[in-house]
C-alpha cells in the first residue's frame, strides 16, 4: 500500500471545489480545508476525514481513499444543504483531477448522511467519495 499520494489527492479535490463556479455561487467561496478561527458563514463546505485501504498489486503501489466532504448550514430544513451537496457531487464525480503525485484512476460518490447538529439549529450533510489512486512516485 502507499499513502504517499494522499496529500496530492486532498489538494486536487480542494482545488477542484474552489474552482467550481456553481458550488461557489451557492456558498460564496466558503470552502475550507481547515476551518478558520472566529465566526463561520451561514453555509460552508469543509474537507473531512479520510480512510485509505491497500490496493497494490504486482504492477505498483496504490490505495482506495474514502474521503468526506461536508456541507454545514444554518438554514432551516435540508433543501439548501442538498443543493450544495449536489454541486459538490457534480464537481467531483469522475473529475479528471491532476495530482502532484500519483494518478487518479477513478473518483465516485460512495454514500451520504444528512443530519441535524448539536441543538438542531445546524444541518450537516457528509458526502463520502471513493477514489482509486496509483502512486507513481
Amino acid at each position: 500500500m502507499s499513502y504517499g499520494a494522499s496529500a496530492a489527492l486532498q489538494a486536487a479535490v480542494f482545488q477542484r471545489l474552489t474552482a467550481d463556479t456553481a458550488l461557489n455561487g451557492l456558498v460564496a467561496g466558503a470552502i475550507y480545508d481547515a476551518l478558520p478561527q472566529g465566526s463561520l458563514p451561514p453555509v460552508y463546505v469543509t474537507l473531512g476525514p479520510e480512510d485509505a485501504q491497500v490496493q497494490s498489486d504486482v504492477t505498483g503501489q496504490g490505495a482506495w481513499h474514502r474521503f468526506t466532504v461536508s456541507v454545514v448550514t444554518e438554514a432551516a430544513g435540508f433543501h439548501a444543504a442538498k443543493q450544495v451537496a449536489a454541486a459538490i457531487s457534480d464537481a467531483l464525480v469522475d473529475a479528471p483531477l491532476m495530482l502532484s503525485r500519483g494518478r487518479l484512476s477513478s473518483l465516485n460518490f460512495y454514500r451520504a448522511r444528512a443530519q441535524r447538529e448539536g441543538t438542531g439549529a445546524l444541518r450537516r450533510i457528509d458526502l463520502i467519495f471513493r477514489a482509486r489512486v496509483d502512486d507513481t512516485a
